[in-house]
């Protein structure tokens, strides 16, 4: 193994993080280069004869390609401000769900929904083009409803964000020389007009 950034051997590669991850069938190890000082992901797996089958919506049935579905992020994330950390996450994440509810065949929208649902959480321009592809939207009208129900939906997931405008608390009554009411009704009493000056006769 050597760095992929300035080309350095094994020698000079640190193993700084190591974790499992694929529901226990893999090993992610984070790794820095002590010559260039980059860092970068490796991941040790065993190769696995019996795989994972998903179900395309037309029926077509094909092998499980993790690449598929971080190439589909790479995409929606396109000039979005996700690290590649988060997306590798969260690739992690859906295939370790999906090994571990799946044996055998799992549809392709069950993948689309997980990723989905993330992806919402991680960055909602990245979902919305997502969503685009993945509920293959007819109309400007579906795409706008569906952009209009993540506004909707970040209002309450980011805590004091529940309401666009808050309303004013009521003003209490006023208990100073009597009660608010008799207050203001003392206010607007009207002050008897003094009569107008006669004129003098003679």
């Amino acid at each position: 193994m050597r760095c992929p950034f300035c080309d350095a051997d094994k020698e000079s590669l640190k193993v700084i993080d190591s974790r499992t991850c694929e529901g226990g069938r893999a090993i992610r190890r984070r790794r820095k280069c002590v010559k260039c000082g980059k860092r970068f992901t490796t991941y040790e797996r065993i190769e696995d004869t019996v795989r994972l089958t998903v179900v395309k919506k037309n029926g077509e049935r094909v092998p499980w390609d993790r690449e598929k579905i971080a190439v589909g992020l790479e995409r929606a994330c396109y000039k979005r401000p996700v690290e590649a950390d988060a997306k590798r996450l969260l690739v992690d994440e859906v295939e370790e769900e999906i090994f571990a509810a799946y044996d055998k065949e799992v549809p392709s929208a069950a993948v689309g929904q997980l990723v989905a649902d993330r992806l919402r959480r991680l960055d909602q321009v990245a979902y919305v083009r997502f969503a685009s592809v993945y509920r293959q939207f007819k109309t400007l009208d579906e795409l706008v409803a569906e952009a209009r129900a993540v506004i909707d939906a970040r209002l309450y997931d980011v805590p004091g964000q529940g309401r666009l405008f808050a309303e004013p608390p009521p003003t209490p009554p006023s208990h100073e020389n009597g009660t608010g009411k008799h207050k203001a009704a003392k206010a607007t009493k009207a002050t008897p007009a003094e009569p107008e000056a006669q004129p003098e006769l003679g």
